[in-house]
């Protein structure tokens, strides 16, 4: 991702996990744990996009660029160390989804991953209706699911 493309990384992830924010997990949560733990999700997403590139800390980000366009983004970290990575965002325009964009992303991702020298790699998502299409990707790229849940209180 070069220093140009920030700003459109930046609209492509509002756009694509809106919906979840402001559909799913708002409506799931309430309205105060909403406004506890996510009303700020656009400016996070600002101050926290641009951070994912960093390549001296072992974080990259690539684009999926269609037809002059950024149409994905896919952002990971290694830890060559310990030998494993993680896929920490996957992001497909609405234009460009059902096109194997994301997969290809995916796919890029995890090759710089081993090239890296990771032998294992983690990817997570949602269980909600939202993030169906994630978890149908990643199944279909051979990821192992393992079941997590989250819950939220109001104290």
């Amino acid at each position: 991702m070069s220093e140009s493309d920030v700003a459109t990384v930046v609209a492509l992830a509002v756009d694509v996990f809106g919906p979840f924010h402001e559909e799913s997990f708002r409506p799931a949560v309430g309205e105060e744990i909403f406004a506890n733990q996510d009303a700020g999700w656009r400016q996070e997403y600002a101050e926290q996009i641009p951070r994912l590139h960093a390549p001296d800390e072992h974080k990259h980000v690539a684009v999926a660029e269609i037809d002059g366009r950024i149409g994905g983004f896919v952002a990971w970290t290694v830890v060559p160390a310990a030998r494993n990575g993680e896929i920490t965002h996957v992001a497909v325009s609405a234009a460009s989804r059902r096109a194997g964009v994301g997969a290809a992303l995916c796919e890029h991702a995890f090759a710089r991953l081993k090239q890296a020298g990771a032998e294992v790699v983690t990817i997570g998502t949602g269980g909600d209706d939202f993030h169906a299409p994630a978890r149908d990707l990643y199944a279909s790229l051979g990821c192992t699911p393992f079941p997590l849940v989250t819950y939220y209180r109001r104290l």
